[in-house]
């Protein structure tokens, strides 16, 4: 997909993805060794946009396959359509009795076969795609378990139809927010990344290259989001809610957060009751701003 990390770093910027330096070289040799790459780390610190930026930046499509409590091998692989099949029978109904074996195997092909994202992820065949594995902790072993031949052999196995070889190999992200500690025999066929949310002067980057803002109002908003996050939420905020921050501020013509915006500004900032209690205790939004405005300063954004 790329020749080089500083192809890939420049191909993400452009996508609006900022990248730690040591994080390209990882996604680059996860590409050219065939690897997935296991990213851990706090919810909303960029790990499942990372592989949407990977797609966009190479052009290609994005097989998502979004892991949650009793997730099965039909939503992750797939199914045969009876419905599909049953018409396909009603067709053949003037056809010998003999050939009801040739029939039989007919009907278990992979055009009778409703693919799942895992599945179609390997059916690629003119540019591979980007798989992202969307919180992996979320799954027991015996769900690691199914994923272990694709990730090794590039190859899917279903009953009656038989092992699927895969027509390219996908560029695999799995993402954890470390809810479940992840067995060794994933994580020995990953390549391993740590996110943690940005620093501010990083998440000014983002903001600038995602928002019209000023520079003064990203360097508030990315301090903001620091203070934020210092102070132990029940849910902090990702990335993507503090590019909506910025947003918001630009609709409603706002260019620097004062204490009178707290109302209007908490439904995108805060997102459980108990967090929201914090902030509307007296003060609590004037210490936030005040701790955003000595963080601003650090990362260089003087106020006047």
């Amino acid at each position: 997909m790329f020749s080089s990390p500083e192809e890939l770093g420049e191909k993400l910027k452009r996508t609006g993805y900022v990248a730690d330096a040591e994080l390209l070289p990882a996604i680059f040799l996860a590409m050219k060794l065939s690897r997935p790459v296991l990213i851990e780390g706090p919810p909303g610190s960029g790990k499942t946009e990372l592989a949407c930026a990977v797609a966009r930046a190479a052009g290609t499509a994005m097989e998502r396959l979004q892991c949650y409590v009793g997730i099965d091998e039909e939503r992750a692989i797939g199914k045969f359509d009876p419905s599909l099949q049953r018409l396909f029978l009603e067709t053949q109904r003037g056809a010998p009795l003999n050939s009801w074996e040739i029939l039989r195997v007919g009907l278990h092909t992979l055009e009778f076969f409703l693919a799942g994202p895992l599945l179609r992820s390997v059916l690629y065949e003119s540019k591979p795609c980007v798989l992202l594995i969307d919180e992996i902790d979320k799954v027991d072993s015996g769900f690691e378990a199914l994923l272990l031949e694709i990730l090794s052999e590039w190859q899917i196995s279903i009953p009656k139809l038989g092992t699927v070889k895969a027509k390219s190999i996908p560029f695999v992200v799995i993402t954890s927010n470390e809810e479940r500690a992840i067995g060794f025999p994933l994580r020995r066929r990953s390549l391993y990344v740590r996110f943690e949310h940005p620093t501010v002067s990083r998440e000014q980057e983002i903001l600038s290259l995602r928002t019209t803002a000023t520079k003064e109002v990203h360097g508030q908003i990315a301090g903001l989001a620091h203070a934020l996050r210092g102070w132990s939420l029940e849910k902090p905020p990702s990335i993507s809610e503090i590019l909506d921050v910025v947003r918001a501020m630009e609709l409603l013509g706002i260019d620097e957060i004062r204490p009178e915006h707290r109302d209007v500004l908490l439904p995108l900032l805060i997102k459980t009751e108990s967090d929201r209690q914090r902030i509307l205790l007296r003060d609590g939004f004037a210490a936030l701003l005040a701790d955003s405005a000595n963080y601003s300063g650090e990362a260089g954004v003087v106020r006047s």
